[in-house]
């Protein structure tokens, strides 16, 4: 066990293994601190997909993406949005800044590492229907071989191997309740020792009080993620000017320890907090028929051709089609007065389109198994959707029209959908099928979508009729509103120094990851093009890191 250390990293998560690596790769001794258990190790990153953001890379090349570091840009600060003198000056520079990691030195820092990816770029948040606006204007989203496991494991190796030279010393089950500042500086942590627990990953763990502690150092670096496993502390900050009132019900994307503690710490120590009314949340979310943590959620990755409704039957307007304008669609679902919409689709979208967020959900990718990984292009549900078609509560699937809307209706008897709007939503969408030109946007997308040929191949349905029984049975599902990410936090300058409401540098304290908004308090602005979020925490705790590992004495 380490006596004394240069820095403290509170949160084992990504981003704090990361800072961790670049400080002991200078030879630094780090206490990471956190509260779970070391089956935790890596945070939300080990459940996450493992989407990457790219700019202009090989395996866009060769797919014939035409990208570059300008488009990339342009399209990232026509999402963000960034509209506020004080809030968005650091954000803004943190954007730049990725978007060159990302277009320049990223690829080569994580295959330098092992991390490889798989062959094929997804097109994912492809925009609002504005070149100038919201959305990807090109597949950028790159799956890791291997997943979030996969992420986590390049930077956990080195850090566990750094542990073995006695560089690294895991203190787990300590909660950091305050930091400690002398003389305007931190110079470490107090907190309460927690009782022991051996639950396993993700599951939420004891809060019990053993004891108390207080450890120093010359600086500390929070990287605890932000506030998506409290509901109340999202809808407190819920930005009801932009998205309408907080849903009244949600449901989980992240487990119970996302509770955005170490945020109040940090701002009774004078650190600034900023954007934190920005938020991402998705419209896509359905209840885990095999639960790990309290109202688990996972997120439908869906191709575009499924059709949407409110609650009432009516069909989301253009263009918020699926895959499309998350918070966009969210801000609408928020005006209907509901808190849930419905998918309409048939077997045949199910079979190609459906994709489940989280490693724990594509095991052929999460378990690099290539044989496995090519049967999803085979007739058929992959394994994990089909397990949620026979037990998720969310799902209806029947062979006609009227009955999937009568068991629609038992799911939601609150509020029952009149049979003839969703037929005649089907029939218009049905007659627009039939030629390969038309007046739907959403046939349009779909056929722009098949442009592209890994997506025809792997991912977007040819058009078909839904009321065709050769690709039925037909499928309905109710999704959720699903918590996941801050977009707000910590206010931090380009080498990650944590910053006062007037803009001076608090000495020795450090932010990264999700608790710094990716990046200077909000590097995505308003919106995420996906991909960023595992990327932001490697960007923002490589910064720490290696800013750290230069400044210390």
């Amino acid at each position: 066990m380490i006596d004394h250390a240069d820095v403290i990293v509170v949160g084992a998560g990504l981003a704090g293994l990361v800072a961790t690596y670049e400080l002991t790769r200078a030879g630094r001794r780090v206490i990471v601190v956190d509260q779970e258990n070391e089956a935790n190790l890596g945070g939300q990153a080990f459940w996450s997909l493992g989407g990457l953001f790219l700019v202009d890379s090989p395996e866009q090349r060769r797919m014939g993406i035409k990208d570059s570091r300008e488009l990339a840009l342009a399209d990232w600060l026509g999402s963000a949005g960034f509209d506020r003198e004080r809030e968005d000056r650091w954000p803004r520079r943190w954007a730049e800044a990725y978007v060159d990691f990302a277009a320049g030195a990223k690829r080569a820092y994580l295959h330098g590492l092992g991390l490889r990816l798989t062959p094929a770029v997804g097109w994912a948040e492809r925009g609002g229907g504005t070149a100038t606006g919201h959305g990807n204007s090109v597949p950028r989203f790159h799956l890791t071989w291997g997943t979030g496991p996969e992420v986590v494991r390049v930077f956990r190796e080195p850090v566990l191997a750094a542990a073995e030279r006695g560089l690294v010393d895991f203190r787990f089950r300590h909660r950091v309740d305050d930091l400690v500042v002398e003389d305007g500086a931190v110079t470490g942590v107090r907190g309460t020792l927690l009782a022991p627990d051996d639950a396993p990953r993700g599951v939420r763990s004891s809060r019990e009080a053993a004891g108390e502690f207080e450890l120093r150092a010359q600086a500390v670096v929070i990287t605890s993620g932000g506030i998506g496993g409290d509901h109340e502390r999202v809808r407190a900050h819920w930005p009801v000017d932009r998205l309408g009132p907080a849903p009244a019900e949600m449901i989980t994307g992240v487990p119970a320890y996302v509770d955005g503690r170490m945020l109040d710490a940090a701002e009774r120590a004078g650190a600034s907090l900023v954007n934190r009314d920005r938020m991402w949340h998705y419209t896509e979310g359905i209840k885990n028929w095999d639960p790990v943590w309290p109202d688990h959620a996972i997120r439908i990755i869906p191709g575009p051709s499924s059709l949407w409704f409110d609650a009432t039957g009516k069909r989301l307007p253009a263009p918020l089609f699926p895959g499309h304008d998350t918070l966009a669609t969210l801000r609408h679902i928020g005006a209907t007065g509901h808190h849930h919409t419905w998918f309409v689709l048939t077997r045949t979208i199910v079979e190609k389109e459906f994709a489940l967020s989280g490693s724990e959900q594509n095991p052929d990718i999460t378990g690099k198994d290539l044989k496995l990984a090519l049967s999803r292009v085979k007739k058929g549900a992959p394994g994990p959707v089909q397990a949620f078609l026979d037990h998720g509560e969310d799902f209806v699937v029947r062979h006609d029209l009227r009955a999937l809307v009568d068991g629609m209706n038992a799911l939601t008897p609150d509020t029952p959908l009149d049979y003839a709007d969703i037929e005649r939503e089907v029939l218009a969408r049905d007659r627009e099928a039939a030629n390969p030109y038309g007046k739907d946007l959403q046939l349009m997308s779909i056929r722009n979508a098949r442009a592209y040929l890994p997506d025809k191949i792997t991912r977007v349905v040819k058009p078909h009729r839904f009321l065709d029984p050769a690709h039925g049975p037909l499928i309905a599902v109710r999704l959720h509103i699903l918590t996941r990410k801050s977009l707000g936090g910590l206010e931090t300058d380009l080498d990650a120094r944590a910053l006062r409401p007037d803009g001076e540098v608090i000495p020795g304290l450090y932010a990264a990851g999700e608790a710094a908004g990716f990046g200077g308090g909000g590097v995505h602005g308003y919106n995420a093009l996906e991909g960023t979020f595992l990327g932001g925490c490697i960007f923002s705790g490589r910064a720490a890191g290696r800013a750290l590992a230069q400044r210390l004495a």
